[in-house]
C-alpha cells in the first residue's frame, strides 16, 4: 500500500503539471483510441514500469476539469480540502446504509442535511438523502409526489393517468423518470417559459385546468433554480400558489444553482423555497466538490419512508432507523459522499461557502461586461446567471467550439434558446479569476482570426 501511495503521488504531481502545460488535453479520435494507448486486458500481469507509463497515457489524454481552460460543463476546478475528504472516503471505504458500517460518518451526512433544511425554513420533521446524482434525486422526488398522491400504486400499480409539470427548459430527467415510476413520459406537460426561460405560473395553472377538465390527476410539479442552459430561476413563490390551489407536489430542482442558498446576495432567486416539499441541489456543481455530491431534502421525512424503506432484517441489526440510512435511500451499499462536502464546509465555514458562489457570478459578470464592450460579440444571457451566453462575429457557435477542443485550445460548449445556438461559457469554476475570463476571449479571438474561420 505504501508503494502504491507514493505512485499516487507521483501520478497526481504529473497531473498537475499537465494541466499547466497542456489545459485542454490533445483529443484522441475515437476511431484510434485503442492504438493510441494501451487498454488492453490480458491474461499475464503489465510490468510495472509499462503499467505506470500507460497511467500517464491516460491522464495525458484525460479531459482537464480542473484546468482554467475547462468551461464546457456545469462542473469543474479543484478544491484541495474537499478533494482531501473524497480520498479519505475511499481511503476508509464505508457503505452508508447502517450506522454499524458507517458509524461517524452517519453523523456527518445527517449534520448536512439538517443545516441545509434548516436554512431553507423547512421545520423540524424535515430530512433528506445523498443520491447518486442530480438526475436521481429528480426521480425520488417524483416517487415521493406519486406514493404522496396515492399510496397504493407502490404495490397495485398506477391506474389513472398521473400528469406532471415542468418548463419547456428543465432538465431532460424530468420525462425520463416519468417512464421510471410508470406514469408514462406522454404524461409530462412541458409548460411554456418566459423570454428569460422561467416557468410561467399562469401557464402551469391554465394546463393544470385543462387536464383536471379532462378527468385526470395532477401530482408534481417540477421548478428549476438555474435550467441547464441558461441559467434561469422559476419564480417558486408565484408556482407555489397554484401548487397549494391543487394540493400539488412542488420539487425544487437546484442542480445547477440550488447553492444560492448559501449566498445572503443571491438566495432571493429562490425566494419561495420553503414552500416546496422537496429540494435538491448539487455540491459537485457551484460549490466545487469532487463528482458526485447530490443532495435531497423533504419537508416531511415520512415520505422518504414510505417511498425507499423496506425491511431487511439481515441487514439492519443493530440501532434505530434514524441512523440507518439504507431506510431512506434509492441504493442498498452506498459510497459516502457527503464527506467532501463535510471537510469543505468545515475548513472553510458557511462564509467560504457563501464566497464560493458569489465568486462564480462575479466572474459571469466579467464576462458579460467583456461582451458589452466589444460589437462583435452577441449576448443571449442576462444578469444573475452563471451561463454566459454568445456569439462571436456571426460564427456557428457549434463550428467554433469544435474547433477550439480539435484544437485543444478551449473546452467550451454551446447551447440553443427558441431558435438561436450561442457559445455557452459556464463560470462554475472557483478558482477562474478576472484574468482567466479575459484569457479566454483573447484565445478564442485570436483562434478565430488565426483560422480565419
Amino acid at each position: 500500500m505504501q508503494d502504491d501511495l507514493k505512485l499516487f503521488t507521483e501520478l497526481v504531481e504529473f497531473l498537475i503539471s499537465e494541466e499547466a502545460n497542456q489545459p485542454v488535453a490533445i483529443p484522441i479520435d475515437t476511431n484510434k483510441l485503442y492504438d493510441s494507448i494501451d487498454l488492453e486486458l490480458r491474461d499475464e500481469p503489465t510490468v510495472d514500469d509499462a503499467f505506470v507509463g500507460t497511467l500517464k497515457d491516460i491522464i495525458k489524454s484525460t479531459p482537464k476539469t480542473a484546468s482554467k481552460a475547462f468551461f464546457n460543463q456545469l462542473f469543474g476546478g479543484r478544491i484541495s480540502r474537499s478533494t482531501l475528504g473524497d480520498l479519505l472516503a475511499v481511503m476508509l471505504n464505508n457503505s452508508m446504509y447502517t450506522y454499524k458500517v458507517a458509524g461517524v460518518h452517519v453523523g456527518i451526512e445527517k449534520t448536512i442535511l439538517q443545516n441545509i433544511c434548516d436554512r431553507i425554513g423547512y421545520g423540524s420533521h424535515s430530512d433528506g438523502t445523498i443520491a447518486p446524482g442530480g438526475s436521481m434525486c429528480n426521480y425520488m422526488a417524483m416517487l415521493m409526489a406519486r406514493d404522496a398522491f396515492d399510496a397504493s400504486i407502490r404495490n397495485e400499480g398506477v391506474s389513472g393517468k398521473l400528469i406532471a409539470y415542468t418548463s419547456d427548459t428543465s432538465h431532460y430527467s424530468v420525462t425520463k423518470n416519468a417512464s421510471f415510476v410508470g406514469i408514462g413520459r406522454h404524461q409530462v406537460r412541458s409548460v411554456k417559459t418566459n423570454a428569460k426561460g422561467e416557468m410561467l405560473a399562469e401557464a402551469l395553472e391554465l394546463q393544470i385546468q385543462e387536464d383536471i377538465a379532462k378527468g385526470y390527476h395532477p401530482f408534481f410539479v417540477n421548478a428549476t433554480a438555474g435550467t441547464t442552459v441558461l441559467g434561469a430561476f422559476d419564480d417558486v413563490e408565484q408556482l407555489s400558489k397554484v401548487c397549494k390551489i391543487h394540493n400539488l407536489w412542488l420539487h425544487l430542482d437546484g442542480a445547477y444553482c440550488g447553492s444560492v442558498i448559501f449566498s445572503n446576495r443571491y438566495k432571493h432567486l429562490v425566494n419561495g423555497i420553503e414552500f416546496t416539499n422537496s429540494f435538491s441541489l448539487n455540491a459537485h456543481k457551484m460549490l466545487g466538490t469532487p463528482l458526485g455530491c447530490s443532495i435531497i431534502v423533504t419537508q416531511d421525512k415520512k415520505h422518504l419512508y414510505q417511498s425507499f424503506s423496506n425491511d431487511a432484517e439481515y441487514l439492519y441489526q443493530t440501532d434505530d432507523d434514524a441512523f440507518n440510512l439504507g431506510k431512506t435511500s434509492l441504493q442498498c451499499g452506498r459510497r459516502n459522499d457527503a464527506l467532501k462536502l463535510w471537510t469543505l464546509w468545515k475548513s472553510v465555514g458557511t462564509k467560504g461557502l457563501e464566497h464560493i458562489v458569489d465568486h462564480q457570478f462575479y466572474v459571469a459578470e466579467v464576462a458579460r461586461t467583456y461582451i458589452k464592450s466589444n460589437s462583435d460579440y452577441t449576448l443571449y444571457s442576462f444578469d444573475d446567471s452563471i451561463s454566459v451566453c454568445f456569439n462571436y462575429k456571426g460564427i456557428s457557435a457549434k463550428t467554433l467550439c469544435t474547433k477550439l477542443y480539435e484544437h485543444s485550445k478551449l473546452m467550451v460548449g454551446y447551447g440553443t434558446f427558441r431558435g438561436n445556438t450561442f457559445v455557452r461559457l459556464v463560470t462554475i469554476n472557483t478558482q477562474v479569476e478576472e484574468k482567466d475570463i479575459i484569457l479566454f476571449f483573447k484565445v478564442l479571438e485570436d483562434f478565430v482570426d488565426s483560422k480565419d474561420l
